[in-house]
């Protein structure tokens, strides 16, 4: 795989790291714990892609049954990848002192994220080539960062509402698990090619939705008018 196409592979995951890392007015994270966030982003996705490719021998990623199809995207892709994820949130980020606004459920959910997806876009690279990559710059990489805005979110309430703790971190898993389903039913089914575009339109109102839960967050921190944040 040449330097240009790894360059090309990685990039757009580390400027959706680079963005929520600037829009964290109020209390900057430190490097090392975003490093280890999007380093645990990698590993989680080893026994993600081994289960996916277990599955992938029994021929369910190319069935044109609608309940495998549905068994698919939703339980053997978006259910073990979101899952990985939170696990990954959970084991580290959340149980430290340095986890002490909501918005830094969105902060360490995103760096986890995009460590995901970048191993993602370096396998498809191989797989598939520059313009397999340029696309998914453009499309999944956007979508796994709706995923971790999504569950980033309730986890981040849940961490600060002891009573709700258990209630807001399923929601914002299952949440996740559904949209991330919804986008990968459209673009991997085969009925009919104009579904396709439903995959694109669930990532654009997506994105409109993290900008205003990474907002309501913002505006909730508990440092927002301290003059030393």
């Amino acid at each position: 795989m040449s330097p240009l196409l790894i360059v090309v592979a990685i990039l757009p995951s580390l400027l959706f790291c680079l963005l929520i890392y600037f829009l964290d007015k109020y209390e900057k994270e430190d490097f090392l714990p975003l490093a280890i966030c999007f380093g645990l982003g990698i590993l989680s996705a080893a026994p993600v892609f081994g289960i996916q490719a277990l599955a992938a021998k029994t021929g369910i990623d190319n069935s044109n049954n609608f309940g495998l199809l549905l068994v698919n995207v939703f339980i053997i892709v978006a259910f073990s990848e979101e899952l990985a994820k939170l696990i990954a949130l959970l084991s580290y980020s959340y149980r430290k002192d340095f986890f002490n606004e909501p918005l830094d459920g969105i902060i360490y959910t995103m760096m986890i994220g995009m460590g995901f997806a970048t191993v993602e876009s370096l396998i498809y690279a191989e797989k598939f080539g520059m313009e397999t990559v340029l696309v998914r710059s453009l499309t999944a990489v956007p979508a796994h960062a709706v995923f971790a805005v999504v569950m980033g979110y309730f986890v981040g309430l849940s961490k600060f509402v002891e009573a709700k703790k258990t209630s807001y971190i399923l929601r914002g898993f299952l949440l996740a698990v559904f949209i991330h389903g919804l986008y990968d039913f459209f673009l991997l089914q085969h009925y009919y090619d104009w579904l396709m575009l439903f995959g694109l339109v669930t990532i654009a109102l997506g994105l409109l939705l993290s900008w205003r839960l990474i907002r309501e967050h913002r505006n909730r921190s508990p440092f927002r008018n301290d003059p030393n944040a």
